[in-house]
Protein backbone atom coordinates (compact mmCIF):
# COMPACT_ATOMS: atom_id res chain seq x y z
CA UNK A 1 0.00 0.00 0.00
CA UNK A 2 0.96 3.62 -0.32
CA UNK A 3 3.95 4.96 1.62
CA UNK A 4 1.89 7.98 2.64
CA UNK A 5 0.24 6.00 5.39
CA UNK A 6 3.63 5.26 6.98
CA UNK A 7 3.60 8.39 9.15
CA UNK A 8 0.48 7.28 11.00
CA UNK A 9 1.82 3.80 11.42
CA UNK A 10 5.24 5.02 12.54
CA UNK A 11 3.82 7.27 15.24
CA UNK A 12 2.78 4.17 17.12
CA UNK A 13 6.39 3.11 17.57
CA UNK A 14 7.06 6.18 19.69
CA UNK A 15 4.73 4.87 22.37
CA UNK A 16 4.15 1.14 22.05
CA UNK A 17 7.23 -0.99 22.24
CA UNK A 18 10.09 1.55 22.53
CA UNK A 19 18.29 0.43 21.13
CA UNK A 20 18.11 1.09 24.83
CA UNK A 21 18.82 4.78 24.82
CA UNK A 22 20.16 4.78 28.36
CA UNK A 23 23.52 3.64 26.97
CA UNK A 24 24.19 7.07 25.48
CA UNK A 25 22.64 10.29 26.66
CA UNK A 26 23.28 13.50 24.72
CA UNK A 27 22.31 15.58 27.74
CA UNK A 28 25.12 14.02 29.78
CA UNK A 29 27.51 14.52 26.88
CA UNK A 30 26.73 18.22 26.67
CA UNK A 31 26.98 18.64 30.44
CA UNK A 32 30.35 16.90 30.42
CA UNK A 33 31.50 19.29 27.73
CA UNK A 34 30.35 22.21 29.83
CA UNK A 35 32.10 20.99 33.01
CA UNK A 36 35.44 20.81 31.21
CA UNK A 37 35.19 24.40 29.96
CA UNK A 38 35.94 27.75 31.54
CA UNK A 39 33.15 29.70 33.23
CA UNK A 40 32.68 31.85 30.13
CA UNK A 41 32.49 28.77 27.93
CA UNK A 42 30.09 27.17 30.41
CA UNK A 43 27.65 29.98 29.81
CA UNK A 44 27.82 29.39 26.06
CA UNK A 45 27.25 25.65 26.43
CA UNK A 46 24.43 26.21 28.91
CA UNK A 47 22.65 28.70 26.66
CA UNK A 48 22.85 26.32 23.71
CA UNK A 49 21.96 23.18 25.66
CA UNK A 50 18.19 23.35 25.28
CA UNK A 51 18.42 24.22 21.59
CA UNK A 52 20.83 21.40 20.84
CA UNK A 53 18.76 18.94 22.86
CA UNK A 54 15.57 19.96 21.10
CA UNK A 55 17.21 19.45 17.72
CA UNK A 56 18.60 16.08 18.77
CA UNK A 57 15.22 14.86 20.04
CA UNK A 58 13.41 16.11 16.96
CA UNK A 59 15.93 14.30 14.77
CA UNK A 60 15.57 11.13 16.87
CA UNK A 61 11.78 11.22 16.55
CA UNK A 62 11.94 11.82 12.81
CA UNK A 63 14.34 8.91 12.29
CA UNK A 64 12.05 6.61 14.27
CA UNK A 65 9.14 7.60 12.04
CA UNK A 66 11.06 6.82 8.84
CA UNK A 67 12.36 3.55 10.36
CA UNK A 68 16.03 4.53 10.40
CA UNK A 69 16.03 3.80 14.16
CA UNK A 70 14.55 0.42 15.04
CA UNK A 71 14.39 -2.16 17.80
CA UNK A 72 14.69 0.31 20.64
CA UNK A 73 13.33 -0.44 24.11
CA UNK A 74 12.63 3.05 25.41
CA UNK A 75 12.63 6.65 24.31
CA UNK A 76 15.90 8.38 25.33
CA UNK A 77 15.28 9.81 28.79
CA UNK A 78 16.26 13.30 27.71
CA UNK A 79 13.66 13.16 24.92
CA UNK A 80 10.62 11.89 26.84
CA UNK A 81 9.21 15.36 27.44
CA UNK A 82 9.84 16.24 23.80
CA UNK A 83 7.88 13.20 22.64
CA UNK A 84 5.11 14.00 25.11
CA UNK A 85 4.89 17.61 23.92
CA UNK A 86 4.66 16.49 20.31
CA UNK A 87 2.12 13.70 20.83
CA UNK A 88 -0.18 16.01 22.82
CA UNK A 89 0.22 19.00 20.49
CA UNK A 90 -1.92 20.23 17.62
CA UNK A 91 1.08 19.54 15.35
CA UNK A 92 0.56 15.80 15.83
CA UNK A 93 -3.03 16.09 14.67
CA UNK A 94 -1.97 18.27 11.75
CA UNK A 95 0.66 15.72 10.70
CA UNK A 96 -1.87 12.88 10.74
CA UNK A 97 -4.39 15.01 8.83
CA UNK A 98 -1.86 15.79 6.09
CA UNK A 99 -1.05 12.08 5.82
CA UNK A 100 -4.71 11.14 5.54
CA UNK A 101 -5.30 13.81 2.89
CA UNK A 102 -2.39 12.51 0.81
CA UNK A 103 -3.69 8.93 0.98
CA UNK A 104 -7.14 10.05 -0.16
CA UNK A 105 -5.61 12.10 -3.00
CA UNK A 106 -3.67 9.00 -4.04
CA UNK A 107 -6.92 7.05 -4.24
CA UNK A 108 -8.18 9.62 -6.72
CA UNK A 109 -5.27 8.84 -9.04
CA UNK A 110 -5.64 5.05 -8.97
CA UNK A 111 -8.04 2.83 -10.82
CA UNK A 112 -9.80 1.94 -7.59
CA UNK A 113 -12.30 4.78 -7.36
CA UNK A 114 -15.55 4.37 -5.44
CA UNK A 115 -17.31 3.32 -8.66
CA UNK A 116 -14.63 0.96 -9.96
CA UNK A 117 -13.38 -1.17 -7.07
CA UNK A 118 -13.83 -4.89 -7.66
CA UNK A 119 -13.59 -6.03 -4.05
CA UNK A 120 -10.28 -7.78 -4.67
CA UNK A 121 -8.13 -5.22 -2.83
CA UNK A 122 -7.24 -5.27 0.87
CA UNK A 123 -5.92 -2.76 3.41
CA UNK A 124 -4.21 -3.65 6.69
CA UNK A 125 -4.43 -1.44 9.77
CA UNK A 126 -2.65 -1.82 13.09
CA UNK A 127 -4.80 -0.76 16.06
CA UNK A 128 -2.86 0.98 18.83
CA UNK A 129 -1.80 4.49 17.80
CA UNK A 130 -2.98 3.86 14.26
CA UNK A 131 -6.74 3.57 14.79
CA UNK A 132 -7.01 3.90 18.58
CA UNK A 133 -4.91 6.38 20.53
CA UNK A 134 -3.01 5.33 23.64
CA UNK A 135 -2.18 8.93 24.54
CA UNK A 136 -4.73 9.00 27.42
CA UNK A 137 -2.98 5.97 28.94
CA UNK A 138 0.40 7.66 28.77
CA UNK A 139 -1.01 10.90 30.14
CA UNK A 140 -2.33 9.04 33.17
CA UNK A 141 0.86 7.08 33.76
CA UNK A 142 3.44 9.64 32.68
CA UNK A 143 5.39 7.23 30.49
CA UNK A 144 5.41 8.39 26.86
CA UNK A 145 7.95 5.69 26.04
CA UNK A 146 10.37 6.63 28.83
CA UNK A 147 10.20 3.11 30.27
CA UNK A 148 9.14 -0.26 28.98
CA UNK A 149 5.41 -0.77 28.68
CA UNK A 150 3.82 -2.42 31.69
CA UNK A 151 1.66 -5.05 30.00
CA UNK A 152 -0.55 -5.63 33.04
CA UNK A 153 -1.40 -1.96 33.49
CA UNK A 154 -1.87 -1.46 29.77
CA UNK A 155 -4.23 -4.41 29.45
CA UNK A 156 -6.24 -3.15 32.40
CA UNK A 157 -6.59 0.14 30.55
CA UNK A 158 -7.62 -1.65 27.34
CA UNK A 159 -10.41 -3.41 29.23
CA UNK A 160 -11.90 -0.01 30.10
CA UNK A 161 -12.61 0.54 26.37
CA UNK A 162 -11.78 4.26 26.69
CA UNK A 163 -9.24 4.70 23.88
CA UNK A 164 -10.32 7.49 21.49
CA UNK A 165 -9.72 7.32 17.77
CA UNK A 166 -6.49 8.74 16.40
CA UNK A 167 -7.37 12.13 14.87
CA UNK A 168 -8.66 11.90 11.27
CA UNK A 169 -8.22 8.12 11.06
CA UNK A 170 -11.96 7.39 11.17
CA UNK A 171 -12.25 9.49 8.01
CA UNK A 172 -9.52 7.48 6.26
CA UNK A 173 -10.91 4.17 7.49
CA UNK A 174 -14.33 4.77 5.99
CA UNK A 175 -12.92 6.30 2.81
CA UNK A 176 -11.19 2.97 2.27
CA UNK A 177 -14.19 0.86 3.33
CA UNK A 178 -16.60 2.73 1.07
CA UNK A 179 -14.43 1.95 -1.93
CA UNK A 180 -15.08 -1.75 -1.40
CA UNK A 181 -11.57 -2.43 -0.15
CA UNK A 182 -11.50 -5.18 2.44
CA UNK A 183 -10.04 -4.05 5.76
CA UNK A 184 -8.00 -6.35 7.97
CA UNK A 185 -7.02 -5.31 11.49
CA UNK A 186 -3.92 -6.76 13.16
CA UNK A 187 -2.65 -6.14 16.67
CA UNK A 188 -0.20 -7.38 19.28
CA UNK A 189 -3.13 -7.39 21.70
CA UNK A 190 -3.94 -10.82 23.11
CA UNK A 191 -6.96 -12.85 22.04
CA UNK A 192 -8.56 -12.55 25.49
CA UNK A 193 -8.87 -8.81 24.83
CA UNK A 194 -10.99 -9.33 21.71
CA UNK A 195 -14.33 -8.25 23.17
CA UNK A 196 -12.89 -5.14 24.77
CA UNK A 197 -11.05 -4.31 21.55
CA UNK A 198 -14.11 -4.77 19.34
CA UNK A 199 -16.30 -2.70 21.66
CA UNK A 200 -13.73 0.09 21.79
CA UNK A 201 -13.28 0.12 18.00
CA UNK A 202 -17.02 0.40 17.42
CA UNK A 203 -17.40 3.12 20.05
CA UNK A 204 -14.59 5.05 18.36
CA UNK A 205 -16.36 4.87 14.98
CA UNK A 206 -14.77 1.85 13.28
CA UNK A 207 -16.86 -1.00 11.90
CA UNK A 208 -17.22 -3.21 8.83
CA UNK A 209 -13.77 -4.80 8.85
CA UNK A 210 -13.26 -8.23 7.27
CA UNK A 211 -11.11 -9.74 10.01
CA UNK A 212 -9.48 -8.83 13.30
CA UNK A 213 -6.30 -10.79 13.99
CA UNK A 214 -4.97 -10.84 17.57
CA UNK A 215 -2.18 -12.80 19.23
CA UNK A 216 -2.94 -16.14 20.80
CA UNK A 217 -3.03 -16.11 24.60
Amino acid sequence: MDRSIFLSLALASLLVGVVSARDWNILNQLKALGSSSSSGQNAIVSSGLSTNLKRYCESWRFNVEVHNIRNFDVVPQECVSHVQNYMTSSQYGDDVERTVDEVILHFGSMCCSKSKCDGMDAWIFDIDDTLLSTIPYHKSNGFFGGEKLNSTKFEDWIRKRKAPSVPHMVKLYHEIRERGIKIFLISSRKEYLRYATVDNLIQAGYYGWSNLILRYN
